[in-house]
């Protein structure tokens, strides 16, 4: 199944690095995944928000530093970094 990986490029977002991040994601290249910068998440105050569909999976705070763990372990392996997992009022 194709993953898209959504990275808010909203303002509060970019304050918080979102240019980083996305960067960061785009430097892979992963099967299967589709990397986008995306308008607001709704989610302001926790940025950089990061989106993983189709699953709806959703991480807060997310750093260029954090984003190796993302690829290698969610979208690599499947898993889910629990960790940084961001519940939401959606999720």
């Amino acid at each position: 199944m194709n993953k898209t990986v959504l990275v808010c490029q909203n303002r509060a977002c970019k304050i918080s690095g979102s240019t980083a991040v996305l960067q960061a994601f785009q430097a892979y290249s992963i099967p299967g995944v589709t990397v986008i910068g995306s308008g607001c998440l709704a989610q302001c105050g926790n940025g950089t928000m990061v989106l993983i569909l189709p699953e709806e999976i959703w991480y807060s705070q997310v750093s260029p530093d954090n984003v190796k763990a993302i690829v290698e372990q969610h979208l690599r392996k499947d898993k889910p970094v629990e960790s940084m997992v961001y519940k939401t009022k959606y999720s």
